[in-house]
């Protein structure tokens, strides 16, 4: 081994230890970045995002209920449509309307309503009085149903309302603290944060909900529309006005298919 070398090897060693020493210090004096929680960034919003935690929680129990009562099998059974349908053909009226009466449905709720006006004395069976006591029936019940679709529509509004509310408070509050005489950074980020989390908040209920509004809304314009095309074709058929043997066709939406499907009143 050459003789510089344990010298080289020393002196590296000389230079290098403070540093190194130093580097350690500098690592154990840093303290560990915190993690910003969802629970933060709430607070931060300030007190506007109370509401909007409500209008968030509403949205979802309208939701959950709009899917639980806004669908075809809950507003108009199959099973049912196609039992009244055949009773329907048969002229069996007290039949026909024993199975709606027992039933909840808005298609029960409609047929029931309306045989409870069949009269075979009259003209057509009364047919104008069951067509009018079903329209009445059908539009108190979208009318009802209506009204919780409805709220997500305010819950749509009140958001962004709410959101653009903090952004104001928000600002004014930065403003105050620039009044003040404090123009640092740190004196302006909680108004700021404010401001902007709470047109975040605000957004994230509105755009939700409306979406959800304009979907359920359409979806109970299509149903109620389809519950009223084949309450009038049962009423049609009860009261014999539809005889025509291409009558059987129409029928195949509100009775079964195949085998099953009862054949129009000839």
């Amino acid at each position: 081994m050459a003789p510089w070398v344990p010298l080289l090897f020393a002196v590296v060693t000389t230079l290098l230890l403070p540093s190194i020493g130093m580097a350690q210090d500098a690592a154990e004096a840093v303290a560990p970045v915190k993690t910003k929680t969802l629970l933060d960034t709430f607070i931060v919003g300030g007190a506007l995002m109370y509401p909007l935690l409500l209008c968030s929680i509403g949205t979802v129990a309208v939701t959950v209920y709009c899917f639980i009562q806004i669908s075809r099998k809950k507003m108009m059974p199959k099973a049912q449509v196609e039992a009244v349908g055949q009773y329907m053909q048969q002229r069996d009226a007290a039949s026909a309307y024993s199975l709606c009466h027992s039933s909840s449905n808005v298609f029960a709720k409609t047929m029931a309503s309306a045989l409870l006006k069949v009269n075979f004395d009259r003209d057509l069976a009364n047919k104008a009085s069951m067509e009018q006591a079903a329209g009445e029936t059908l539009a108190n019940e979208e009318t009802k149903l209506m009204l919780w679709v409805n709220y997500l529509n305010v819950f749509a509004t009140i958001g962004p309302m709410l959101g653009l509310l903090g952004t104001v408070t928000g600002m004014i509050a930065s403003f105050d603290a620039l009044a003040a005489g404090k123009s640092e950074p740190a004196d302006l980020a909680g108004g700021i944060g404010e401001a902007m989390i709470t047109t975040a908040g605000g957004l994230f209920v509105g755009i939700p909900a409306m979406f959800l509004f304009f979907y359920f809304r359409s979806l109970l314009t299509i149903i109620v529309a389809d519950i009223q095309k084949r309450v009038t074709f049962m009423i049609d058929l009860l009261s014999g006005e539809l005889k025509l043997e291409g009558a059987s066709t129409d029928y195949q939406d509100a009775a079964p298919t195949g085998e099953g499907a009862p054949e129009t009143v000839g």
